[in-house]
């Protein structure tokens, strides 16, 4: 429980650009697939990104806020693959496929984040990238 607060703790210390960022992620990853529970892409959503939640969590309580957060988001790679794989099914046009489209945007724009810090990290950078928490 407490990897689970510093994680938290250390999101809400993130500068604000960063934190506007993030609620764009959880508002795709984690209130929009409960406007579509009844799709199997919502579903799928919405357990990988509990699963990314536990991960995140457990990297917190092994190595604190650092860099190798980014790990916790290794699953949105299968994820934006299947994903892909199912557009020609989902209409771009309707607000379901236009979630499906802005997810996967955004999930793959911070996939390359995550890489860029798990790739500092291993590299030497890993302190805690907030302070105080």
């Amino acid at each position: 429980m407490n990897a689970f607060i510093k994680l938290n703790k250390g999101l809400m210390k993130m500068p604000v650009s960063w934190r506007l960022w993030l609620i764009l992620l959880v508002l795709v990853n984690f209130v929009m697939p409960l406007f579509y529970l009844s799709r199997l892409e919502a579903q799928i959503v919405l357990g990988v990104a509990f699963v990314s939640l536990i991960l995140m969590t457990v990297i917190t309580a092994y190595v604190g806020y650092t860099r190798l957060l980014g790990l916790g988001h290794v699953l949105w790679i299968p994820l934006v693959y299947f994903l892909w794989t199912r557009l020609g099914s989902i209409p771009a046009d309707d607000f379901f496929g236009i979630w499906i489209r802005v997810l996967m945007t955004l999930n793959a724009i911070s996939l390359v984040i995550d890489a860029i810090d798990v790739i500092r990290y291993i590299a030497g950078e890993r302190g805690e990238t907030v302070g105080g928490i």
